[in-house]
């Protein structure tokens, strides 16, 4: 067992910590972030404009009254109920573009607002949503599709208008004229290079290929996306994310700056293929890798404890982790355990993360279950948000089955780390006798 955690602490370790800090992996999971609220505004939007009626669907029964109701409620007021989905879902990708650009500015400790605007002119230039002849802009040019695009101009924008200003290509005025009037300046020359520059490109990218820069981004990462949501990518990342865990790192914290832009670009397609009645298309997608992962393992393990164990200790750390165990806090629970450098935690949770998932997966993928499509805060309780997420009623039914298996795959490893303690504390009292 030393010698395993010696072996990892010096290889996997370090690698993980090196991309968590990497700066531009955090800018677009920094700036996914920001963009929750307003992903969660467009799923909710959408959910009440498109009711989740079957097609001939007919009255009988009070909750197929109440979905008929809805739907003819958002029929009439479709126009209406569909404004806050179009300007948030519909536009995502300029959300993404503002959100990566400012947090990588901030990195780099330069005015975030001017780079974000910068970054923003960038992508409006070379989106293709300019439409000249009728002189407005198409709004699907700036949807899901060309997240990925989106990401790289906010990037590449403030990288080259911090290379600009550390070079001295800028404008400088006196160091009298008041700082929110002399920035605008600084970036003046960089903005100038940037949309130029990205402008041109995209004229000599549509010329050879046929596509703009954006849409280009999205063809060469199309299949990344679909590959990275397959299953056996997902497992991967839940075993590399619960070692994290293992040795006291926030495991979610370290792969999210991989999977974060995945899952949401993966959520905003699928939730405009919910508004135009079209199947779904990607499983891995939102917050489906927490809410049928180990979310329902930490609380089978709290319920394993509370009716199982004896240890003082254990007892006393349940207690306080019950309440935030149910909105889906589990830090209580791994460090007052502790899971940190536990076996008889770590090899549960790597059994019933694959369970969990893999059950799951592979229900969704036969037509089963439905799939995430709508964003909630990650408070909301687990079984709730599997419902609101897909609205599904079956997979609370399948959350609460996982919730057993965990309980008896979790049952005989928590039950010896119990012996174990309990045998210390029973030690420990007859020294103090």
């Amino acid at each position: 067992m030393d010698k395993f955690q010696a072996v990892m602490e010096r290889t996997i370790v370090p690698i993980g910590m090196k991309i968590s800090q990497q700066k531009y992996l955090a800018a677009i999971r920094d700036g996914m972030t920001v963009m929750i609220p307003i992903t969660i505004i467009g799923g909710f939007a959408c959910l009440l404009a498109v009711p989740p009626a079957p097609v001939g669907l007919t009255g009988g029964n009070i909750f197929a009254d109440f979905l008929l109701a809805w739907q003819a409620w958002a029929a009439a007021n479709a126009s209406v109920l569909m404004i806050p989905y179009h300007m948030t879902i519909g536009i995502i990708s300029v959300f993404v573009v503002c959100g990566v650009a400012y947090q990588l500015a901030q990195t780099y400790k330069m005015d975030g607002v001017n780079n974000m605007l910068c970054a923003l002119l960038v992508f409006l230039c070379v989106s293709d949503a300019v439409d000249l002849e009728t002189v407005s802009i198409s709004i699907s040019k700036l949807g899901a599709s060309y997240m990925f695009g989106a990401m790289m101009i906010g990037l590449l924008v403030v990288e080259i208008n911090h290379q600009c200003i550390k070079h001295n290509i800028s404008i400088k005025l006196p160091a009298s004229v008041p700082p929110n009037v002399a920035a605008p300046f600084n970036v003046l020359i960089p903005m100038t290079f940037s949309v130029v520059g990205f402008t041109l490109l995209n004229v000599l990218c549509t010329a050879v290929t046929g596509a703009g820069i954006t849409s280009l981004v999205y063809t060469i990462f199309q299949p990344l996306l679909s590959a990275t949501g397959s299953l056996p990518s997902v497992l991967l990342i839940n075993v590399i994310m619960t070692t994290f865990w293992f040795f006291g790192i926030h495991g979610a914290n370290m792969v999210s700056v991989v999977t974060s832009p995945i899952t949401t670009a993966a959520l905003a397609a699928n939730l405009e293929a919910y508004q135009a009645n079209q199947p779904l298309p990607y499983i891995f997608s939102g917050a489906v890798n927490s809410v049928f992962g180990n979310w329902i393992t930490y609380f089978a393990i709290l319920l394993v404890v509370l009716f199982f164990c004896k240890s003082s200790q254990l007892k006393s750390v349940a207690k306080v982790a019950s309440v935030p165990c149910v909105f889906n806090i589990n830090e209580p629970m791994i460090f007052g355990m502790p899971t940190v450098l536990n076996v008889f935690t770590y090899v549960p949770l790597l059994i019933c993360s694959i369970i969990n998932f893999s059950t799951y997966y592979l229900l969704a993928d036969a037509g089963i279950l439905g799939r995430f499509y709508i964003t909630l805060p990650f408070t909301v309780p687990g079984p709730l948000q599997a419902f609101l997420a897909t609205m599904d009623p079956k997979t609370i039914v399948l959350y609460f089955v996982l919730l057993a298996v965990d309980v008896l795959v979790c049952l005989p490893f928590i039950k010896a780390y119990d012996k174990t303690l309990v045998e210390a504390e029973t030690a420990q009292e007859k020294l103090a006798a």
